[in-house]
């Protein structure tokens, strides 16, 4: 399923209306902001002691208050620092989560960007295009829970990814109108049947990260013990059932992977969604094996404003970081219904989920300011295509229909590339009806 955050506390009441959680994290991050140093936008220059702008080596990225709160309880007791000592107002950001909080010396700030594609969308890009910050050198660790995929993760999984990809971003007819010959009822703009590639190209189908500071990252979460539980070890056991041992991983205790994650609002559940979506991973991104095993709903958004301000030189597109953590499968075992499965069992994956961004999560921010000398500073220069589906950030890539800008990205400074974009896109347009031949394949 599309990460069913609540589920666990919907299950014992805890949480029966969102609204009430938005109360209470609002009352509770402002109570702690009240203490504190709180910043206003207009002040947040002149308050920086002398410094100017706020320059954070890491900004940790969630997109609702659970994840937030476990780095705002674990940090004031560690020696990086409490990240509610600064609390900096910025314009555009959710009404629920109006402010980007900082350590005391400013080396670490996160910034909540709310729940859902449009949320994150709008929150990211006014927060990289805020003048109160210089982001130019600056980490952005996007770390959240997730569904997991259990033919590669499990319950509390760390999950490092190269790619994430916009699943949803499809024609869809409802199953049990489709075609007889048809999968799925999902199948790629511009094309005739599912599992053909998208010959209509919006731009922010897949992007892909810097997979050099991925392996780092893995490595620096590595060095964490991860959270578990007897209740998720429990549930966890049902996939064992699976033929062939299909879901052998989801059976294991947690670890750190290597896989990616799918981007869609709608929370889906249940095999046969689950793995229409994994051939469209595979197929959007090019790749010989199936690599999803995260699914959320924020990352593209996230990661596609990021690279938007890499165009304006306002960030640094190969220092993004995408972690997500498994607090719950994407289907469900042989033994349980897929409704059942979305609405009515407790995974108990959720509490470890939220701990293990944490846990593995400060591993890396820790990695990368001790080793900034030496190691971060200068950045980690990607060995693969970085960017979207279109080449924005120059490059060619290395899925989809190739650049829109001759391999040499996006500029800013010249309106040539634009007119180089329309005709590469008439071209694409013009040999889009070569699909036509394929559709009743």
């Amino acid at each position: 399923m599309l990460l069913d955050r609540f589920s666990t506390m919907l299950l014992s009441g805890v949480v029966p209306i969102l609204l009430l959680a938005t109360r209470s994290l609002a009352a509770t991050v402002n109570a702690a902001i009240g203490t504190r140093n709180s910043v206003n936008h207009n002040e947040a220059a002149e308050d920086r002691h002398g410094y100017g702008k706020w320059s954070p080596k890491v900004v940790i990225v969630s997109m609702f208050y659970p994840e937030a709160e476990v780095w705002y309880n674990n940090m004031k007791n560690s020696s990086l620092g409490d990240l509610l000592a600064n609390n900096i107002s910025v314009p555009g950001l959710s009404p629920l989560y109006p402010h980007v909080h900082c350590n005391g010396n400013g080396e670490i700030c996160q910034l909540t960007v709310g729940e859902s594609e449009i949320n994150a969308a709008a929150s990211t890009m006014a927060f990289v295009l805020s003048e109160l910050f210089d982001l130019s050198k600056t980490y952005f660790l996007l770390a959240g829970i997730a569904g997991v995929n259990p033919k590669l993760g499990t319950l509390g999984s760390v999950a490092l990814s190269r790619f994430t990809v916009q699943v949803a971003l499809q024609y869809e007819i409802d199953a049990r109108e489709m075609p007889d010959n048809f999968s799925t009822g999902y199948f790629s703009y511009g094309t005739y049947a599912p599992n053909q590639y998208p010959s209509t190209i919006y731009g922010t189908e897949v992007m892909e990260l810097n997979e050099n500071l991925r392996d780092a990252a893995v490595k620096l979460a590595q060095r964490a013990k991860l959270a578990d539980s007897a209740g998720a070890a429990d549930y966890r056991a049902k996939y064992g059932t699976a033929a062939n041992g299909l879901y052998a991983a989801g059976v294991d205790e947690p670890g750190v992977i290597k896989c990616d994650s799918a981007t869609s609002d709608v929370y889906f559940s249940g095999v046969m969604l689950s793995e229409a979506f994994e051939n469209t991973t595979q197929l959007w991104t090019n790749q010989t094996t199936m690599t999803y095993c995260m699914t959320a709903q924020e990352d593209s958004s996230v990661l596609h404003a990021i690279m938007r301000a890499a165009v304006w030189g306002r960030v640094d597109f190969s220092r993004a970081i995408l972690m997500r953590t498994g607090s719950d499968f994407d289907r469900p075992p042989p033994s349980i219904s897929a409704f059942q499965h979305l609405r009515l069992a407790d995974e108990n994956g959720y509490d470890i989920a939220v701990q293990n961004i944490y846990i593995a999560g400060v591993e890396i921010v820790k990695g990368i300011l001790s080793e900034w000398d030496s190691t971060y500073q200068k950045g980690v220069k990607p060995s693969n295509y970085i960017g979207d589906i279109i080449g924005t950030l120059g490059g060619e890539p290395d899925f989809g229909l190739g650049s829109l800008f001759g391999g040499v990205g996006f500029s800013r400074s010249s309106n040539a590339d634009v007119g180089l974009a329309k005709r590469r896109l008439a071209e694409r347009k013009r040999n889009a009806g070569r699909w036509k031949s394929v559709r009743h394949e």
